[in-house]
């Protein structure tokens, strides 16, 4: 495959027509504009509006028990059915900032929905970048004044400006049964299965009445299983936003593809990497303890460096599902292990194990793990 659809995990829907992926879906404007906040001068703050007078939108957050002053703001402020606009920074991930960090994620809120001319509660907010330093209100409030007048029909500038870690931005656009999709993602490090940390926010003039249960299901089979480094995310969010304007349904499939390309994007661009691996574990006695060992196997670092080595070191597989099935007696050898190629320049490879154990299956996809993300991790923040 060629384009946005790149990968061989992906199958899009038939009659997808891909446009420019700088374009937004009718209706959706969109800005970004650098306010200070990184010491780079790059690009810092996105604004994402939409024109339309009734959205249905959804919205999904991460599971961290110590969410980011955005993440509760969204969820406790917002109406998360309706979001006209999001307003998001990177460079600070207003995260463990205690009361402070909510007020002035509030005053972020207020500022984009002043700008926009918008009663708050339509207004999403994100952050991602340091974890526990003082968001610089004063620096978002002109800068999203500044995004507001700037808002145009192209997201290049916003897909930028969310960036942290990334080696360049995640997006697309594309027309599939009278609709126009769009999307920007973000995303690289500080990445674990449900959900794995990211940013991504959607945008459709299809009918989405169903926004949530789509959402959900979209965002489970794609970024619920991906894997970088292990670690579950402050500040994860993904919204879907949808006009209707086009008076047609999402066709079947299209936001599963676009959500699971732009996963295996973020595994790609994973802090350092090179490969991604989808980790299958087949023969499981349950759901969720196929789930369990496929999550053992992508996390495990002796795993993921053989991966990188192109090591076809497949005794680490196994030691990786034992251990995830600890306690329980089961027998695991070579014939058990897919791992052939390990050893390849393949850029995306499988490798699996079969536990004899019943019918149950999963997957999770990962990435290789490289001098880069430990050099990247330890010098983060000097």
């Amino acid at each position: 495959m060629s384009g946005f659809f790149r990968s061989r995990w992906v199958d899009p829907p038939e009659g997808v027509e891909e446009l420019g992926p700088t374009a937004l879906a009718p209706g959706f404007r969109a800005a970004g504009v650098a306010c200070g906040i990184k010491d780079s001068g790059e690009r810092d703050l996105g604004l994402l509006a939409c024109d339309a007078e009734h959205v249905d939108s959804a919205a999904l957050f991460t599971a961290n028990a110590a969410a980011a002053a955005p993440v509760r703001v969204c969820r406790e402020r917002a109406d998360l059915g309706s979001l006209s606009a999001i307003a998001v920074n990177s460079g600070n991930a207003n995260a463990a900032t205690g009361n402070q960090g909510v007020v002035d994620a509030v005053e972020m809120q207020e500022a984009a929905a002043e700008a926009l001319d918008l009663e708050p509660v339509r207004v999403g907010v994100a952050s991602t970048g340091v974890i526990g330093r003082p968001l610089p209100v004063e620096l978002l409030r002109s800068g999203l004044a500044e995004a507001a007048g700037a808002l145009g029909g192209e997201a290049a500038d916003f897909s930028e400006a969310i960036m942290t870690t990334d080696r360049g931005p995640k997006r697309c656009a594309m027309r599939a049964g009278g609709v126009t999709l769009s999307a920007q993602a973000k995303g690289a490090g500080m990445m674990e299965p449900g959900f794995a940390t990211l940013l991504c926010f959607v945008q459709t003039d299809a009918e989405a009445a169903d926004a949530d249960a789509r959402l959900r299901l979209a965002a489970e089979a794609s970024f619920g299983r991906v894997t970088v480094d292990g670690q579950l995310s402050t500040n994860d969010m993904v919204v879907l936003q949808a006009t209707g304007a086009a008076g047609r349904p999402l066709p079947e499939g299209l936001l599963e593809a676009v959500l699971l390309q732009l996963a295996i994007d973020v595994v790609a661009d994973g802090e350092g990497a090179t490969r991604v691996a989808r980790v299958r574990a087949d023969e499981a006695a349950s759901d969720s303890e196929a789930e369990r060992v496929a999550r053992a196997i992508a996390n495990s670092q002796l795993v993921q460096t053989g991966i990188f080595g192109r090591d076809p070191n497949w005794g680490r597989i196994v030691q990786a599902a034992g251990m995830a099935l600890a306690g329980e007696d089961v027998a695991l050898d070579g014939s058990s292990v897919d791992a052939e190629e390990l050893g390849t320049d393949s850029a995306e490879l499988e490798l699996g194990i079969r536990l004899g154990r019943g019918a149950a299956s999963a997957h999770v996809y990962c990435s290789d793990l490289t001098y880069d993300y430990v050099k990247l991790n330890a010098e983060y923040t000097t």
